[in-house]
């Protein structure tokens, strides 16, 4: 069982991990999300190039948590790279796996343990795409893949979420958009609406450095989406 402990330097609001959390990734919404073939989502086209330029060498192993349908695992897969995925989603994984069987697992991070198969590899990098807007605790995952990279001896982490900033969100708001852009009627839709200073703050809160994120998708503070690289 991976180990969740408090990362140094934390004077204020610590957080305490001695295993699973409260929330739990495997709730219906997540189990469920409505995963029904291998096509990609809007995001996969746009956040591909940013991604492929902080991947390591094609033989380092890569973790893609919250892998959903696999679309984009499996593209790094056909491209030579080495990719497992792992996801809540038995219907995610099922998909998944018809591209490359036994590189996709179903399992929860707040149970703070990988999947028997892929315990004794070495991830240097993990990967999570579009996944921590959708977290009740994405807390829970930074440190699940912190914990997983120091076991391997040091790595990073990418993660991509949409953008949200002052500028983004007025716009939003002038433009009469506010319902669509937050809404409550998505079942299993975002509920962590994330800004370059929060998310800073969450990794560092979670014992990461180097942090850095780019925008991604139109101009400059108007951005669709970030991508950000953090090292442990």
């Amino acid at each position: 069982m991976l180990q969740f402990t408090d990362p140094p330097d934390l004077s204020v609001r610590q957080v305490r991990f001695t295993g699973a959390t409260r929330f739990s990734m495997t709730q219906p919404v997540y189990e469920k999300f409505g995963w029904r073939d291998e096509c990609p989502k809007s995001y996969h086209r746009l956040l591909e190039q940013p991604i492929l330029r902080l991947l390591p060498d094609k033989q380092a192993p890569i973790l893609d948590v919250g892998c959903g349908n696999g679309y984009f695992a499996n593209r790094l897969l056909d491209a030579g790279y080495t990719v497992y995925g792992i996801d809540a989603s038995p219907d995610g994984i099922d998909i998944a796996n018809r591209s490359h069987p036994g590189h996709f697992f179903r399992c929860d991070v707040s149970s703070a343990e990988l999947p028997e198969p892929l315990r004794a590899i070495p991830f240097r990098t993990v990967l999570c795409m579009e996944v921590i807007e959708h977290l009740y605790s994405p807390l829970t995952m930074v440190c699940f893949a912190r914990a997983l990279l120091r076991q391997s001896g040091g790595g990073e982490l990418i993660v991509t979420t949409p953008y949200h900033g002052y500028l983004k969100n007025l716009t939003i708001a002038l433009a009469g958009r506010m319902d669509y852009h937050l809404s409550a009627l998505w079942e299993g839709g975002h509920i962590k609406f994330w800004s370059r200073r929060t998310l800073t703050l969450l990794l560092l809160q979670a014992g990461y450095r180097d942090i850095r994120i780019r925008g991604a998708g139109r101009v400059p503070y108007l951005w669709r989406h970030m991508v950000c690289r953090a090292v442990v």
